[in-house]
């Protein structure tokens, strides 16, 4: 990767993990503040205070995408920044139970989640794309390691309002960074598609398919783990991180050289297959080896590696995929799958785990990993693109060969330099007319 490409995926990957160290850090410590605010003895107004923010985030996420697409990626970012920044405000401020899911509510409607990867595609090539999708995924993982160990140290020492007001410092803090640290994107043009295409692809259709189970069987899942480190392991709440940080840790250690030969041998389906046999494989797992410790350790590492796999790939084949002027658009409704999933996932956990016992979370969830890997079966490799540059001849009027560069077959991006008199493009190669192209810039036409 260049030294750019390194900088946008480490500070997008910071910014993502600024805002979501700020709300994984009430996560483990919420349940035992509420209980001192007037309904706080409701679980279902404090699960409703925890849950609130996915579905706004679920609400937003679209339409955030198309402001992404059309006002471009950094305003809407800071514009999302900024609310989540306010509803962490009303949060601390707030002194019942109701107040706070107002600021919850408000923190979920900054849903940046789609204007900021599609900010990392405009910003990388291809080829380094996944990489940079994993920094910003491994991001999230990491971050949510350290919120179980810091939480309760930060809640004996600044307490759940100082929790709220660090969480709106931090959203700030990531503006300054969006401004000062990620580039700006280069002004690119492409064919316009329409938001029901957008909607009905059958390759974007898999996917949004695939990051909805795979989060759907996360949220799932750790319904049901934490009550079995506590009954088999005689484990500790307060000492459960010290499963959950080794296994993301080894996990990513793991991840790496698989996203790496993903890339670099254009393997990109496959690992992707694996990862996604890998995740039905812990289920089944979990469903017949939760007796000890050790074995739960050791699935939860085998389901950290394909759950950060995924996370990586996912988001980086949306992008190759989606028509490159509804990127963001197209990450919209990824993100909203992803936060559907998310609702879904708690409460198909619960449901099940109270009626018929904790083996049926993963009896369902592995079917559901299980039919994700047939419909995944199906899924095209994505196109292989490249980035080509041609001059264009002086006596050519650019103005008038532009649009019909844009609708050549195979080109999918232009950057088009009228004082170079250069077209930069970047095409598929398995449509691509180079020829007709030539024609065109060379004043043949």
């Amino acid at each position: 990767m260049t030294s750019a490409e390194r900088r946008t995926g480490a500070s997008l990957a910071g910014i993502f993990g600024l805002r979501m160290l700020g709300l994984f850090l009430i996560l483990p410590v919420f349940a035992v503040y509420a209980r001192g605010l007037p309904g706080g003895d409701n679980l279902t107004l404090v699960g409703l205070a925890l849950g609130i923010y996915g579905l706004t985030q679920a609400c937003f996420q679209i339409p955030f995408g198309i402001a992404s697409d059309r006002l471009g990626r950094k305003p809407v970012i800071i514009f999302g920044l900024l609310l989540f920044a306010a509803g962490s405000v009303m949060a601390a401020m707030a002194e019942t139970l109701p107040w706070i899911i107002a600021g919850r509510a408000l923190q979920g409607a900054g849903a940046i989640s789609a204007a900021v990867t599609a900010l990392a595609a405009d910003l990388t090539r291809e080829q380094h794309r996944t990489k940079v999708m994993a920094m910003i995924g491994s991001s999230i993982g990491l971050v949510f390691a350290i919120s179980l160990v810091a939480a309760p140290v930060l809640y004996a020492a600044i307490g759940m309002s100082g929790i709220f007001w660090m969480t709106a410092g931090l959203a700030l803090f990531a503006i300054v960074v969006l401004r000062r640290v990620v580039p700006n994107p280069p002004k690119v043009e492409a064919k316009m598609v329409r938001f029901a295409g957008v909607l009905r692809d059958g390759q974007l259709l898999r996917l949004n398919l695939g990051i909805f189970t795979l989060h759907t069987v996360q949220m799932a899942m750790f319904v049901v783990v934490p009550a079995a480190l506590v009954a088999r392991g005689n484990l500790p709440i307060a000492e459960h991180w010290k499963i959950y940080l080794p296994a993301v840790l080894v996990s990513f250690a793991l991840m790496i050289p698989a996203i790496i030969v993903a890339e670099r041998k254009n393997l990109l389906k496959p690992i992707f297959m694996a990862a996604v046999a890998l995740l039905t494989l812990t289920q089944i797992g979990l469903l017949f080896g939760r007796e000890q410790v050790w074995q739960m350790a050791v699935l939860l590492v085998a389901f950290f590696v394909a759950f950060n796999i995924l996370e990586a790939t996912l988001p980086s084949l949306v992008s190759r995929v989606a028509p490159p002027a509804s990127k963001g658009a197209a990450l919209g409704i990824y993100n909203t799958s992803q936060s559907l999933g998310l609702f879904l996932g708690g409460m198909l956990g619960g449901v099940l785990s109270q009626h018929f016992g904790p083996g049926s979370v993963f009896v369902v969830t592995a079917l559901m990993a299980l039919l994700w890997l047939g419909v995944a079966m199906t899924m095209l490799p994505p196109p292989k693109v490249a980035a080509r540059s041609y001059p264009i001849a002086a006596t050519v009027d650019i103005e008038a060969v532009r649009r019909q560069i844009l609708d050549l077959p195979g080109v999918r991006e232009a950057v088009i330099e009228h004082d170079a008199r250069m077209a930069h493009l970047k095409v598929n190669l398995d449509r691509w007319d180079e020829a007709r192209l030539r024609q065109l810039i060379g004043g043949e036409v």
